[in-house]
């Protein structure tokens, strides 16, 4: 099902920029010189990156990548029509390329990830850790992280090599998907299911699961597997049973609804 933000897109930050001209020069782009959105994409995170040769020539890598390789181009449109949905602020898609610091942390990730399954390993740690300084946050490209993600804030947010994270997760600042020191095997980071919640400041550590549709209340310290559906809270991740939250709204169900 195609993304109505590959039509979209490129018009509404036209518009936003026309409105304030001021953004030109804060993101050293013009998007009336923009053809796709795969330049758009490339424009918005290079704009992370200090002024100077690197941002210039990230660019050009991004717009390269986004443009060749159609299914991180899907992904990342993906993950915007996905955070317009469920953030109200900073308010609709060109904001939140713009605006959102969450949103930019997991643009650089769908960078990093398919520079890496390129076979262009070190190119993609070298991206990682320029995003890492200039974001405040460090996602391995070895990760495996689904459609449709919400990073809120973004700050401090941690992501360990072996996680992954399936279709329609959400996670706040300050969350970190670590190792314990124990299972140090190959998948020694956790495991969320779809549409599994994790509130700010949450601790999931070693191979552990938490499962379709689950909560981990901001705070909560996870060292085993969290049922599907259920919350848990505090710093031993104490069961509450099942939640009342219904999740947010799929993304199959928003790309249906702009078809």
């Amino acid at each position: 099902m195609s993304n109505p933000l590959m039509q979209s897109l490129l018009p509404a930050v036209r518009e936003m920029f026309a409105a304030e001209p001021g953004l030109v020069v804060l993101y050293g782009y013009d998007p009336a010189e923009i053809t796709s959105p795969a330049e758009l994409l490339a424009a918005a995170l290079s704009a992370c990156l200090p002024e100077g040769m690197a941002r210039a020539w990230l660019r050009g890598l991004a717009a390269e990548v986004f443009g060749h390789d159609t299914e991180t181009l899907e992904l990342a449109l993906d993950d915007l029509l996905a955070t317009a949905a469920r953030d109200a602020q900073p308010g609709g898609a060109a904001a939140v390329l713009h605006f959102a610091n969450g949103y930019h942390a997991l643009l650089s990730y769908r960078l990093s990830r398919a520079l890496w399954c390129a076979g262009r390993e070190s190119l993609a740690l070298a991206v990682k850790g320029q995003f890492t300084r200039a974001l405040s946050v460090e996602i391995w490209p070895q990760a495996q992280i689904g459609r449709g993600v919400w990073f809120d804030h973004g700050l401090g947010l941690v992501i360990g090599q072996t996680s992954v994270i399936e279709e329609d997760v959400s996670l706040w600042h300050g969350v970190t998907l670590g190792s314990n020191f124990v299972d140090m095997g190959e998948g020694r980071h956790p495991t969320l299911r779809r549409g599994a919640v994790v509130g700010a400041g949450a601790l999931i550590l070693g191979p552990v699961e938490v499962g379709a549709g689950a909560t981990v209340a901001a705070g909560a310290i996870v060292t085993k597997d969290v049922p599907p559906g259920h919350v848990v809270t505090g710093p031993r991740a104490t069961d509450r049973g099942a939640g009342r939250f219904a999740g947010f709204t799929a993304l199959a169900d928003l790309k249906g609804a702009g078809a």
